[in-house]
């Protein structure tokens, strides 16, 4: 199975950059999207090209912000938007489609926002999902995707020295937060398969950024230890272009 996630900083937006091409490039039999900026009819128009997949929204009660979307070749057997808990369920940031084998959770973690003024939040956020994802576990494997809002490393980070503790996504609070995860039985797919590998998820569109590759790693693909067997495969595709962040992949066997 081929899984793809990706942040399109705005479906209407990313359809005029080549969205359903990229798509049809990738070949994903299941596609997870964050910050689709639009509510779920507008999705659905939007990608009305798309053909094959069943799909599944959870926008945000602000309008034009955040959301969430999973595009999937086979039906899953359920889906459940949020996470059950009301400080956290308004901006559509949780997808969870259940297949026979495992818990396919997407996932646009909050960012800590300009002077790091959101971070509390962020921290209560990190502590809530992984209660979700650990409930999830009881009952069979989990697959966590999305953007994550956060470097865990500083092989993760192009300048780690000038963001630590300043720039939302690369605070120890949020390093903890991910770490807590992994803790918990979540390997992190692509830098288990590639160690040493300096490779970004996300680049300001500022000043060049994603030319001269000053990057941050914020996108993943977290799974369950009882899925490390079936891990085929953990890529970050830099060549599709159409959003500030590029795909990650996940093959499992």
């Amino acid at each position: 199975m081929r899984l793809i996630s990706w942040n399109v900083n705005g479906i209407r937006a990313a359809i005029k950059k080549d969205f359903v091409q990229s798509v049809e490039r990738m070949q994903p039999d299941v596609l997870c999207l964050q910050e689709t900026k639009a509510q779920d009819d507008q999705v659905l128009e939007a990608v009305a090209a798309l053909e094959g997949y069943h799909l599944h929204t959870n926008s945000a009660v602000k309008l034009g912000y955040s959301g969430t979307a999973i595009f999937s070749k086979q039906k899953p057997l359920r889906v459940e938007n949020d996470m059950g808990h009301e400080e956290h369920d308004q901006e559509g940031r949780v997808i969870t489609a259940e297949f026979a084998d495992f818990f396919l959770v997407t996932v646009y973690t909050p960012n800590s926002g300009d002077a790091l003024k959101r971070l509390e939040y962020r921290t209560r956020w990190d502590k809530e999902f992984l209660n979700y994802i650990l409930n999830l576990e009881n009952r069979k494997p989990v697959v966590v995707c999305g953007d994550l809002n956060v470097c865990h490393r500083p092989i993760d980070i192009a300048r780690p020295q000038a963001n630590y503790n300043k720039s939302a996504g690369y605070t120890q609070l949020e390093i903890d937060g991910l770490d807590r995860i992994v803790e918990a039985g979540y390997i992190d797919t692509f830098r288990s398969l590639h160690p040493d590998t300096v490779k970004y998820s996300w680049w300001s569109m500022r000043g060049g950024a994603r030319a001269n590759n000053v990057g941050w790693r914020l996108d993943y693909f977290l799974a369950s230890k009882a899925l490390k067997e079936r891990i085929k495969s953990a890529e970050i595709l830099n060549e599709i272009v159409g959003s500030d962040h590029c795909p990650v992949v996940l093959e499992l066997e």
